[in-house]
């Protein structure tokens, strides 16, 4: 059955996932909703981010990255203070520190796991969940099996 938005939605707020994307015309960054509010600033240099770092922390992300691509398409925005992974919305972001990665994946339930360091529940299908990882060895089968969901809600699969 195909998604159609209530009848009381605006169609330029509705979730389409189908949808084209918006183009903010001051930054060129894409959204999946029109006029989506946002701090506009041009990307940085990624290899920024990593400077001062542990090359242990470079691998990491670089290990994230690789998995996350083997889903499908994803852009890599590094912004002032991040790292984010975007397809339709953001679903991940990663802060490089000198000796470990934090990052945050945003999943449409709430997992309970000990590696996450806290959870903030955004709506029933927007839930935050921040993790620390040090090493490639920390992308392991469960954090793989949880970047495949943030990656399907960054594809907003889970509105349709």
């Amino acid at each position: 059955m195909a998604w159609s938005p209530p009848p009381d939605a605006s169609p330029d707020r509705s979730p389409r996932p189908s949808a084209a994307m918006w183009t903010c015309p001051r930054c060129r960054r894409t959204f999946a909703q029109r006029n989506q509010v946002h701090t506009c600033a041009p990307l940085g240099d990624l290899d920024r981010h990593f400077a001062g770092t542990d090359p242990a922390v470079r691998a990491t992300f670089d290990r994230v990255l690789a998995v996350v691509r083997s889903f499908g398409p994803v852009d890599v925005l590094p912004e002032k203070s991040r790292v984010a992974l975007h397809v339709r919305m953001s679903f991940a972001a990663f802060t490089p520190r000198r000796h470990w990665l934090d990052g945050h994946l945003v999943l449409a339930r709430r997992v309970d796991s000990p590696r996450f360091r806290r959870i903030e529940v955004f709506s029933p299908r927007n839930v935050l969940h921040a993790v620390r990882l040090a090493a490639p060895s920390d992308v392991d089968d469960e954090l793989v099996a949880w970047l495949r969901e943030a990656y399907a809600v960054g594809r907003q699969d889970h509105l349709s």
